[in-house]
């Protein structure tokens, strides 16, 4: 999708500090953080949102997640927790409609969340 704000990111079309990319994905650091590390893992390729995912999207799901660990890990989230989220439509709170992780944490979290 040309006109995709995380599209355009991919592409590098538009700066983003990265944290990580391969063939498949690209995780960059939000820039409205909602904690002290808050970086979003997304597909190179345009899946609007989790409704949109189908059966051959499984391996990429999975990588997406090992990546959010892998940098949790990084990032020294691993020992205190982190929080792993991702929403579906407007009312969850998507705000972009390209698939996105968000990686939190830094900070103690609450249940439930919002």
């Amino acid at each position: 999708m040309s006109d995709c704000l995380f599209c355009r990111i991919a592409r590098k079309e538009i700066p983003a500090r990265i944290a990580y990319e391969d063939d498949q994905v690209l995780a960059f650091e939000d820039i409205g953080p909602q904690a002290p590390t808050h970086t979003l893992v997304i597909p190179k390729r345009h899946i609007a949102t989790l409704n949109d995912v189908g059966a051959d999207d499984e391996p990429l799901l999975g990588h997406m997640v090992q990546v959010a660990a892998r940098l949790a890990r990084d990032k020294g989230l691993a020992a205190s927790g982190f929080r792993l989220v991702a929403n579906c439509m407007e009312g969850a709170g998507q705000s972009v409609f390209h698939l996105h992780l968000h990686l939190l944490g830094g900070r103690r979290f609450t249940w439930p969340p919002g």
